[in-house]
């Protein structure tokens, strides 16, 4: 038995995310098809982030474990011609037994993009939040600023989410803007459920005025989902990469 990890893209458009459910076709369950089919046994792939439906990423990272002889760089290219074109394997390789995506120390980076213009663009619908109030990115990067560092991210966090640590910390949180796509860039050891959209979503209010920056610290204080701004839409998300440092000491911004 050998275990192979897999780094995963996809536009999660048309799937109802990454997780098996009932309700609908998964990332998840079209990895798990295809590789027992290739391999010729029952796989079930474990995730390092479980990604909302229509969220998407560049490089997710799986694991999987199989007795098949097949070399695990090997995988990769033997998956790509069976998986639907919005489904791609970035690398494969065996990994040491004991790796596990989720549990191992690790910094995930993901980016959330604004379409700020007057009219939207059809061909940008599918991976970028459109808002047509023109946005202050100084103001929003005033107020990045303050959510860098650990902190109880309890008011950026959806109610119904089962975890008694609301302690998480943000290692960089970057706002810029290249024409009219503004970029929030975040990078941190873990987040809680829909954090990084709740986070977009109060980015926004402060970039329209509606917010100043200054209030972010009193939204953190108050520990209130209702202090913070809505849940921006999954479709601008995007998981950029999942890197694993050897020990802590690597984690820097």
């Amino acid at each position: 038995m050998k275990r192979i990890k897999m780094t995963v893209a996809y536009d999660g458009t048309n799937y109802c995310g990454w997780q098996v459910q009932p309700n609908g076709i998964t990332i998840e369950e079209v990895l798990n098809t295809h590789l027992s089919k290739l391999l010729k046994e029952e796989i079930r792939v474990i995730g390092a982030s479980r990604t909302d439906s229509g969220v998407h990423a560049l490089a997710n990272v799986a694991v999987f474990d199989t007795k098949a002889r097949m070399p695990g760089d090997k995988i990769s290219f033997a998956m790509n011609q069976r998986l639907p074109e919005d489904i791609i394997v970035q690398g494969s390789e065996e990994v040491p037994s004991d790796f596990h995506p989720r549990y191992c120390n690790s910094v995930k980076t993901y980016e959330y993009k604004i379409l700020n213009r007057t009219f939207n663009i059809p061909s940008y619908r599918l991976n970028t939040h459109f808002v047509y109030v023109p946005l202050d990115v100084e103001a929003m990067k005033q107020a990045a600023g303050y959510l860098v560092g650990r902190h109880d991210f309890r008011s950026f966090c959806t109610p119904r989410t089962q975890v008694n640590d609301f302690v998480r910390e943000i290692y960089a949180l970057d706002v810029s803007k290249e024409g009219d796509i503004i970029t929030m860039r975040i990078s941190g050891s873990g987040f809680l459920y829909n954090m990084v959209r709740i986070i977009a979503g109060t980015l926004i209010r402060v970039g329209s005025g509606y917010y100043a920056p200054e209030y972010i610290p009193e939204i953190l204080e108050k520990k209130d989902r209702n202090a913070a701004g809505p849940t921006a839409p999954a479709r601008g998300l995007t998981l950029i990469k999942i890197d694993y440092p050897l020990d802590e000491d690597e984690i820097t911004d």
